[in-house]
């Protein structure tokens, strides 16, 4: 089945981007898994600071690794691999964190979802409505979908979600000036801006 699925990625033409600092309990496990689904994978050492670098560069002869001397902020760990993504061909990226809340297994809903959309912007969508989400967290995420839709006129679920598909043909066209978390708000308004579609999946 593996293999069946890794086919697929490779004929989309997709790759995974993992941006991580200082994830040291849960990086490598997370590496692991995603390369049960696509091993076209793009890793970015944020200038961790624990034994992080090692465990990324233990992947080495398998993956893309960029790394920061210093940590310069997820927005740019983005901007930069989205940038290696394109130089390498890629025409579409997944981000996954490294911390272990996104489930590799869920790569192949972004991919499916894809194959039937090949033009959109697919976001993971969180229940955020569970008895065990923070209330801070979920405030946070229904006051970024407000100020979404104020700035675009489009309702999402879930706009603070980092599990997500890119086109990155409509990626590489815009201009980004964050550099740190407010870069996943960014990338998505001016996306809409330009009329790119979006999806939402579970």
């Amino acid at each position: 089945m593996f293999k069946e699925i890794i086919d697929r990625f490779k004929a989309h033409n997709c790759c995974v981007i993992i941006p991580t600092y200082n994830n040291r309990k849960t990086v490598g496990g997370v590496i692991a898994d995603v390369f049960n689904y696509c091993t076209d994978v793009i890793i970015v050492n944020d200038g961790a600071t624990d034994e992080t670098p090692g465990i990324v560069n233990s992947f080495a002869d398998r993956a893309t690794i960029i790394t920061h001397p210093v940590n310069k902020g997820k927005g740019k760990a983005l901007r930069n691999a989205f940038k290696t993504a394109v130089e390498l061909g890629f025409d579409y990226a997944i981000t996954i964190d490294s911390d272990g809340q996104h489930y590799p297994e869920n790569l192949v809903d972004f991919l499916t979802e894809s194959e039937t959309h090949p033009e959109a912007l697919i976001m993971g969508s969180r229940n955020m409505t569970q008895e065990n989400v923070p209330g801070k967290s979920s405030f946070g995420n229904k006051f970024s979908n407000f100020w979404f839709y104020i700035e675009t006129g489009l309702k999402l679920p879930d706009t603070q979600t980092g599990f997500r598909l890119y086109p990155l043909n409509s990626v590489k066209k815009k201009r980004y000036f964050t550099t740190k978390f407010e870069f996943e708000i960014e990338v998505i308004v001016k996306m809409a801006w330009k009329f790119v579609p979006f999806r939402s999946i579970p």
